[in-house]
């Protein structure tokens, strides 16, 4: 019978005030894990996300920091060291938001540089930050959140998939280096999930979209909450350097 028991584990989660990443945090809290819930601006969502955790009875933090800030991102590795302990388990899901999306002679730059900074530079500086303590402990997980977009290439698209796909190719690099401690690094891609943004406002359909998904259906936050959980598990142990999907098909990575 599978487990998905993450007891004594710590975890950190950036961006956790956020749509899919406060229910990542508390789905690792349900598994058994304490959680460092970061977050930059949405402190009254991080601390509804942390009373949440510790009515579960877990132990749980909020964190600040910039995450393209690397003085920032170290001093949130100290606080966290401090209150939880060095964690087992990072999920890198913090993104910038921008509007409009915008063919790419009408894209300002601003938002590629956005997108580089929260895609690429967030993740090396949390690689940076807390796998140097995976190291010393010879294992450990970290998981990416990427997007469906990144196979797509949509009209409109171009900023936000240019930070992710370099995201993808850093953190594919990241694996090969650090395969040898025993410590896996992994993405989930996620397609456009239901989260509760539209729960609060009323579901509607969305046929447009839900035709190219092989299950004529959109997902859920729980989908993805459910992948980062098993990913950061014990019975992920061989998978690494994995780009999931967890779109319903509406793409599917070929060999």
């Amino acid at each position: 019978m599978l487990n998905l028991d993450l007891t004594g584990k710590v975890a950190v989660v950036t961006g956790a005030g956020g749509q899919l990443g406060r229910t990542i945090a508390r789905a690792l809290a349900g598994c058994g894990a304490d959680v460092a819930v970061h977050y930059q601006t949405s402190k009254p969502k991080a601390d509804e996300v942390v009373r949440d955790i510790v009515a579960q009875g877990r132990k749980a933090v909020a964190v600040n920091a910039d995450i393209t800030d690397e003085a920032s991102v170290l001093a949130m590795r100290d606080e966290i060291a401090k209150t939880l302990g060095d964690p087992h388990i990072v999920v890198a899901a913090a993104v910038a938001q921008y509007q409009p999306w915008a063919p790419v002679l009408e894209q300002p730059l601003k938002d590629y540089e956005s997108q580089y900074k929260t895609c690429v530079i967030h993740n090396v500086l949390m690689a940076k930050a807390f796998l140097p303590a995976m190291i010393k402990r010879k294992g450990g997980r970290y998981i990416g959140i990427n997007t469906e977009c990144t196979m797509q290439c949509q009209p409109g698209q171009s900023a936000y998939i240019a930070g992710k796909g370099g995201m993808n190719r850093m953190l594919r690099v990241l694996a090969r280096e650090v395969g040898e401690h025993q410590i896996t690094v992994n993405e989930i891609a996620p397609g456009w999930m239901i989260s509760d943004r539209e729960r609060d406002a009323g579901l509607k359909p969305h046929p447009d979209y839900e035709k190219h998904t092989a299950l004529k259906r959109r997902g859920d936050d729980h989908d993805i909450a459910s992948a980062v959980a098993f990913l950061a598990s014990d019975h992920a142990d061989f998978i690494t350097g994995v780009y999931l999907p967890v779109c319903g098909g509406y793409v599917m990575p070929a060999i």
